[in-house]
């Protein structure tokens, strides 16, 4: 893993970049570790039993179960809750499964999705979410949403905001804490971009030039069968359009807390 290895991280989600700190590659270790201090900031006074749904390879399970939590998570891969395992030992169970299908046969004071929500049926979350919560528990949303803003975003990803406002709003869950951290978290984009421009497209390039200059016939037949896919990956990753700026755009990333009644 090139995070692993090369920025000595075991974070797989985005940073969180303070105004002290300046936007590069070589930043988003620092960047993660400030992304994951602020979920912790932001666990509810009393409570001790989590689920970190979608726990990735487990850090920040471990930052909760250092700080004296009781935490189990949920990964519906098992490659990674191999690695959490790995991580966290006998100090945590973790379900590997979908959210959907978990039975844990447990209730938590805190539901936590971070980075995770996305990638869920919007019903789905949100039932399970309010059976697996104590009376009183709390349910922990780090994650970014659609906006309502005109044009086609270059970035997949999100449920839409407006949607989730109103699907919560049948569910009887009191909202503590809507943090917009879209600024903090939008310069994650501006990095991913520079990748892109200066690692993945030479390497798109070479491969492309290999194929014309050693088989021709084949390339420009491939290229033909397959122009609306090249077209595509060519727009989504090597048009610049993936940045800061169009993240912003596009998507509202935010800290949500909400208490079950």
């Amino acid at each position: 893993m090139i995070s692993r290895n090369f920025l000595k991280t075991e974070s797989l989600h985005y940073g969180y970049w303070t105004d002290d700190l300046t936007v590069d590659l070589i930043n988003l270790p620092k960047a993660q570790e400030n992304y994951d201090n602020f979920i912790v900031s932001n666990i509810p006074k009393g409570a001790k039993t989590i689920l970190d749904v979608g726990c990735g390879s487990g850090n920040l399970a471990l930052k909760l179960i250092n700080k004296e939590y009781h935490v189990d998570c949920v990964s519906p891969s098992s490659f990674f809750a191999q690695h959490a395992h790995n991580l966290l030992g006998d100090r945590s169970h973790i379900f590997t499964c979908t959210y959907e299908d978990l039975k844990s046969g447990k209730l938590y004071d805190v539901i936590l999705f971070s980075e995770s929500f996305q990638y869920i049926k919007l019903g789905n979350a949100l039932q399970n979410s309010f059976d697996l919560l104590n009376k009183g528990g709390y349910l922990l949303i780090c994650d970014f949403f659609k906006t309502d803003a005109e044009g086609e975003s270059p970035l997949g990803g999100g449920h839409r905001l407006k949607k989730f406002y109103d699907s919560i709003s049948k569910y009887p869950f009191k909202l503590i804490k809507n943090i917009d951290i879209t600024r903090e978290t939008a310069p994650n984009l501006d990095i991913v971009n520079e990748m892109l421009k200066n690692v993945a497209f030479p390497i798109w390039n070479l491969t492309l030039n290999y194929l014309n200059s050693n088989y021709p016939i084949m390339s420009k037949v491939l290229q033909w069968k397959f122009r609306k896919k090249i077209n595509k990956i060519n727009l989504k990753y090597f048009s610049g359009q993936r940045n800061a700026e169009s993240f912003a755009k596009f998507k509202s990333y935010r800290l949500l807390l909400y208490k079950k009644a």
